[in-house]
């Protein structure tokens, strides 16, 4: 699929909305987004984005992510697709398999699955609704 200079111009925005699930707030659902994304609370379902996601030191995540980019201080049981740079703080606990370009892991960190480095993965795709409607993408700016 091309985009054209609208489309692109489009998702570019998007990509530079902010998103914050602040402490103390438990989401219930899959979650979608062509911004970069901060957890602090706890999600409970599938994460995508098509920029950076940081999942906070106090955080959990019960559920697959897919991303371009990631910081992990939290907790994540689930398997995990970056397509660049994931970073696994000192704090991080994962339970589940890892695909990414590159994996950087500090001192302390917790891993307990399969990883697959160097891999080349495909775009990541927003929005993969059948009814050929636009997706409904919910942004919060702060």
């Amino acid at each position: 699929m091309k985009f054209n200079n609208r489309d692109q111009k489009i998702e570019e925005e998007l990509s530079n909305a902010r998103n914050i699930i602040g402490k103390g707030t438990t989401l219930n659902g899959d979650l979608e987004t062509f911004g970069n994304i901060r957890l602090e609370g706890k999600m409970i379902g599938n994460l995508k984005t098509k920029s950076k996601l940081i999942v906070g030191h106090s955080s959990e995540i019960e559920g697959n992510v897919t991303a371009q980019n990631a910081d992990v201080e939290g907790q994540i049981t689930g398997n995990i697709e970056v397509s660049e740079i994931l970073t696994l703080k000192g704090s991080a606990v994962i339970n589940g398999d890892i695909s990414t370009n590159k994996l950087v892991v500090e001192t302390g960190a917790v891993f307990n699955g399969g990883c697959k480095m160097g891999v080349n993965m495909k775009e990541i795709k927003i929005g993969g609704n059948r009814s050929g409607e636009e997706p409904v993408i919910l942004t919060a700016q702060s």
